[in-house]
């Protein structure tokens, strides 16, 4: 993102942009994206204050609207299934290779209903697990 892009970013915008490039990356360069959430999280914020909420409430319903569908992470799971089951990837390398398994991995998420409440769903277990199996197959074809 240039220089200017930055600064034309609201504190949401930057608050999201933010998040993205931790749990999101692929989604990094959605500015349309960036810029509608943004802007709703901000008019969310600006209709709370007028309607008497505290600033501390109105805060947090702007962030709820900011990261909604955005609270499971598809590039964290693969992430955190590296870090806790592949302790031969060097730390160094685990989120460019996190990174080159989402696309492989889309098969393995599309059986599952990814929505913010998934990651304490019983079965996000059984996601986890095929993920094991699966990068574990990926890696040997590939012979990585």
């Amino acid at each position: 993102m240039k220089k200017k892009d930055k600064q034309e970013l609201s504190y949401y915008g930057l608050l999201l942009l933010s998040y993205l490039k931790e749990s999101h990356p692929e989604r990094i360069d959605d500015n349309e994206f960036i810029r509608l959430r943004s802007e709703f999280a901000a008019e969310v914020y600006a209709n709370a204050i007028k309607d008497g909420y505290s600033h501390h409430s109105a805060g947090e319903m702007a962030i709820s609207v900011l990261y909604e569908g955005l609270l499971f992470s598809c590039y964290d799971t693969i992430r955190n299934v590296l870090i806790n089951e592949f302790p031969i990837i060097p730390p160094d390398q685990i989120n460019d290779f996190a990174m080159e398994l989402l696309i492989p991995c889309k098969e393995v998420f599309s059986e599952y209903p990814l929505d913010d409440s998934f990651i304490n769903s019983p079965e996000f277990t059984t996601l986890y697990t095929e993920l094991v199996g699966f990068i574990d197959i990926w890696r040997e074809e590939n012979e990585l």
